[in-house]
């Protein structure tokens, strides 16, 4: 009979693939589903950002309720959270309805992202660690490889709709292999729950994003923006603060005088804020100037997608014999490289422009996930692998909810400029340009061409092309100066030191509760 610990790899990459391939299946289908449920350009944005934000706001919660009530049964109740999310967002009936089930299927994912590399942790040791974290990420870029064609393929032939549906049967299957096939584990210094520091880091998160977003629906002086970034930044200061002075905080801020740990979170947020927040952007592309279908815009983000599975086969094999400054760091100097190989794009420009870029970012994020899962943990004392793991997942999400709400308010702030330069000698649009760029920038260009006099028309298309072109032009640009950043930073900060520091034992054990030494701290 099988092993335990090979069911808990099971259970934890079986839930792993359900998040992920929800996660690429999504960016594909949301053209779809703003026409279905006449949703706005901001509406698609709360679509990833409420799921994201979820995720930020509850993995240091999740880990710390692993740590004091099992890391199994919390895993279980986060895939059923998933699992009937997932079955409400499938029959949303409106974008409130669709965005508040992304929130909840958030919740349902922090949890599961929080509990299970700390399972991992805690099944697997020395090179079947590495193993297993390897496995790991050849699921990751797996689930990466088939979402676009998958939801290309489930939202031509039935809806956008059933890309949520199918994780019903997948989250049924994963929670039967945890209740019947895994081994429970705590940590022997759980933590109390801190309430004051889940509610000012939620409300903080919360609040910054939307006032990206709601600066991208109108400009950056709009007063509702500029309270939501001044909050925002407020509520996150005060949250520093709190986890400072608390004797358990939900985050540890000692973990920040590990390097490596600095590391693996900068690299963390810079790989989700940079590529894979700009698949959001590209699948608009495709569907909106290019006017692919949603399959066949699966199928062309599918070569990004191939490229990243064999990137990820491979650096599952390596990762027990290369060190991970070297796979993070030069994986997200090839992502910088990709983006930047992307932009350039023209009015004239086929997706076939696109195919060098997405080959080598595919390759760039294989190398960096494998080895970022196991960066996060392998730093920290076990007691401390569930908060570890939260705190990477946290950096991992706010580059996405961070990425997806400020590259969408710079790409609606670039399309709103043009339209204003554009119609500022034609007095009969020069009042309307906001009412037509909002249009352009929800992938409305063919009504906002019918609402303008004839003559007109050829004129606010060539704008709405132009503010597109540029627009993704200025995205690409920006995502690769994250990535690059990104990965100098890994390649200086992440070190072997670390994880021997981790690995040697600590007579400081037998503190108590709350108490015990993060690795390498001094």
């Amino acid at each position: 009979m099988m092993e335990k610990k090979w069911w808990t790899l099971l259970g934890v990459c079986g839930g792993t693939f359900m998040l992920l391939l929800d996660t690429t299946i999504v960016y594909v289908v949301m053209p779809d589903v703003q026409r279905d449920l006449n949703a706005s350009f901001a509406d698609l944005q709360w679509v990833i950002d409420g799921y994201a934000l979820a995720l930020a706001s509850f993995l240091l919660t999740s880990g710390t309720l692993a740590d004091r009530f099992g890391r199994k049964r919390l895993y279980a109740i986060g895939v059923a959270l998933f699992t009937v999310a997932s079955l409400l967002c499938g029959v949303a009936q409106s974008p409130l309805m669709l965005i508040m089930s992304r929130v909840l299927q958030g919740v349902g994912g922090s949890v599961m992202f929080a509990t299970g590399l700390a399972l991992l942790a805690g099944s697997f040791q020395g090179k079947e660690r590495g193993m297993a974290f390897g496995v790991w990420g050849m699921v990751t870029g797996l689930a990466s490889a088939i979402g676009p064609v998958a939801g290309g393929l489930i939202s031509s032939g039935i809806s956008w709709r059933g890309i949520f549906l199918v994780n019903v049967p997948i989250g049924v299957i994963v929670a039967l292999i945890i209740a019947l096939r895994v081994d429970e584990s705590k940590s022997p210094f759980a933590r109390k729950l801190d309430y004051p520091g889940f509610v000012l880091l939620t409300g903080g998160l919360a609040t910054l994003v939307y006032g990206l977003i709601r600066a991208g629906e109108t400009e950056w002086s709009d007063g509702r923006a500029v309270t939501g970034l001044v909050v925002g930044a407020a509520l996150l200061l005060a949250f520093l603060l709190v986890e400072a002075k608390s004797e358990q905080p939900m985050f540890d801020l000692r973990l920040f005088r590990i390097p490596t740990f600095v590391g693996g979170s900068i690299a963390a947020f810079a790989m989700n804020g940079s590529l894979f927040a700009m698949f959001l952007f590209l699948a608009i592309y495709f569907q909106e100037a290019l006017n692919y279908s949603s399959l066949e815009t699966g199928l062309r983000l599918l070569t990004a997608s191939l490229s990243m599975l064999v990137a990820s086969l491979i650096a599952g094999r390596l990762s027990a014999k290369v060190q991970p400054r070297y796979m993070i760091g030069v994986g997200l100097l090839l992502v910088g490289a990709a983006l930047l190989l992307m932009s350039g794009i023209t009015e004239s420009s086929g997706w076939e422009h696109f195919i060098p870029g997405l080959v080598l970012g595919g390759v760039g994020a294989g190398l960096v996930n494998p080895p970022l899962a196991s960066t996060a943990v392998g730093v920290v004392d076990f007691s401390r692998s569930g908060m570890a793991s939260g705190v990477n997942g946290t950096f991992r999400q706010l580059g996405v909810s961070a990425g997806v709400a400020v590259l969408g308010s710079t790409f609606a702030g670039v399309i709103s400029d043009r339209f204003r330069d554009g119609l500022r000698g034609v007095p009969e649009l020069a009042g309307r340009s906001d009412q037509l760029a909002a249009l352009t920038r929800g992938g409305e260009t063919g009504e906002a061409v019918r609402l303008v006099p004839e003559q007109y028309g050829e004129k606010v298309q060539h704008i709405a092309t132009t503010g597109f072109v540029d627009g993704l032009n200025t995205l690409l640009a920006v995502s690769a100066g994250l990535a690059l950043l990104g990965g100098v930073l890994a390649l200086v900060l992440i070190r072997p030191a670390d994880f021997q520091a981790a690995q040697a034992p600590k007579p400081e054990a037998k503190d108590a509760p709350g108490q015990s030494p993060v690795a390498a701290e001094s």
